[in-house]
């Protein structure tokens, strides 16, 4: 008539619980950088860069140190998550969906940081063409950062679809 407090069963459900919360948890994660990703390579940067090279560049700066902070939470988050989901349930597909997801930090401080560099230096408004040059090749870095954390949620959708079935 009464469990146990450790029994079994209760390891069990606790154990469920926690696997179904850090899938639910990089998911989610995965989807709000996603889609701040994607925002941000089809709506902002294109609006920044049709109101001239040095209105963009001067809106360039307050906007990367703001998505910054929201970016690297959501992918650490969902990385670490992923990592977890993938001990718990011994599937290899939520390591690369986080794998996928956590590649954008190394991607951004190998690849983007040093035309972020270029870019808030306030030696490049002297030479707009370089601003040009730098915001355009930015755009593309980006792209790269939209399309590895669309795959990592593809993958998390695809997986709890799975699950659910």
């Amino acid at each position: 008539m009464f469990e146990r407090l450790g029994s079994t069963r209760n390891v069990s459900e606790s154990r469920r619980i926690l696997t179904t919360l850090t899938e639910l948890i990089a998911t989610l994660s995965s989807g709000l950088f996603a889609g701040a990703a994607v925002y941000i390579n089809l709506v902002e940067h294109p609006a920044r860069m049709q109101t001239g090279i040095r209105p963009a560049l001067t809106e360039f700066a307050p906007s990367y140190h703001r998505a910054t902070v929201t970016q690297v939470s959501l992918a650490s988050t969902g990385f670490l998550s992923a990592m977890v989901a993938w001990r718990l349930r011994s599937d290899s597909r939520w390591l690369i969906g986080g794998g996928l997801l956590g590649s954008v930090i190394p991607f951004t401080v190998l690849a983007i940081l040093p035309t972020n560099k270029q870019l808030l230096d306030p030696e490049t408004a002297n030479d707009l063409a370089l601003a040009e040059k730098l915001l355009t090749r930015w755009g593309r870095l980006h792209a790269v950062r939209s399309i590895l954390s669309l795959a990592s949620l593809l993958l998390f959708l695809i997986l709890l679809g799975k699950r659910r079935a």
